[in-house]
């Protein structure tokens, strides 16, 4: 008898459908994104709402390096668009990553100013004596102002310019000094040059792409979004033609 209840319980085991892998459930997303981003994601993520009414994203703009600190930390965001490639690969290798950085775009550089116009001189426009105060991104935290610097260098200006240096939290407040007089010139993202508010206030000049090493930028899905549908939709959006049309619009290489 035992055997028989045995027998059975097997066979009624072998009955019982498989049990369902839990699906990841699409909820609310915030990302961290560098201030280049600005225009475009903002733009894109209108887009991306509109076509996923059932979940949201949110954006914060800031400093790169100052977001990995926090995400270091365990901030509340589930992804990380950084100007760089370097911070989201340094999140992954402590764990603090769901998946490996996707590099999403080439940043490009100008000089821009409201006062003056750099596309006549280029990067001698430094040098013109009305030139007192130059705003780039603080180099300590911000990629732009990493490449901004590599930029001076390579031109030579570093050494003569640099008491005139104004540095901005991110490459979105140099973008301010600059547009309001708070600097004669800056060394901008090509992105915010490109922006609507910045093509009506003043003029640039595109700096060469062989005057830096490639500001290659990427971005992640952090450990919190881990079972979030939503952030894996987004993922996949800046993929679409649509969100490569729009970063080419801005001045980004892809």
């Amino acid at each position: 008898m035992t055997h028989f209840f045995a027998v059975l319980l097997v066979v009624l085991a072998a009955c019982l459908p498989a049990p369902v892998a839990a699906q990841p459930k699409a909820g609310p997303i915030t990302i961290a994104a560098a201030a280049d981003l600005k225009y475009v994601l903002d733009s894109l993520v209108t887009i991306f709402n509109r076509q996923h009414p059932q979940a949201r994203a949110t954006v914060v703009y800031g400093s790169s390096g100052k977001f990995y600190e926090q995400l270091s930390h365990d901030a509340p965001f589930d992804l990380f668009f950084s100007a760089d490639s370097d911070y989201p690969r340094r999140l992954q290798q402590t764990g603090r990553t769901a998946g490996t950085p996707v590099p999403y775009a080439l940043g490009r550089l100008v000089l821009w100013s409201k006062k003056l116009d750099p596309s006549l001189k280029g990067m001698n426009t430094l040098l013109a004596p009305p030139v007192q105060r130059i705003a780039i991104a603080n180099p300590a935290h911000a990629p732009y102002g990493r490449k901004a610097e590599e930029v001076l260098r390579h031109y030579k200006l570093y050494d003569q310019i640099r008491p005139k240096l104004v540095l901005g939290e991110n490459i979105g407040q140099t973008a301010q000094y600059a547009a309001t007089g708070a600097a004669d010139v800056g060394v901008l993202a090509y992105s915010l040059a490109l922006s609507p508010e910045l093509r009506r206030a003043g003029r640039f000049y595109l700096i060469p792409a062989t005057a830096h090493t490639p500001l290659q930028q990427s971005y992640v899905v952090l450990k919190r979004a881990q079972g979030n549908a939503t952030a894996r939709e987004f993922a996949a959006f800046m993929a679409s033609p649509v969100a490569r049309q729009a970063l080419k619009r801005y001045g980004f290489g892809l």
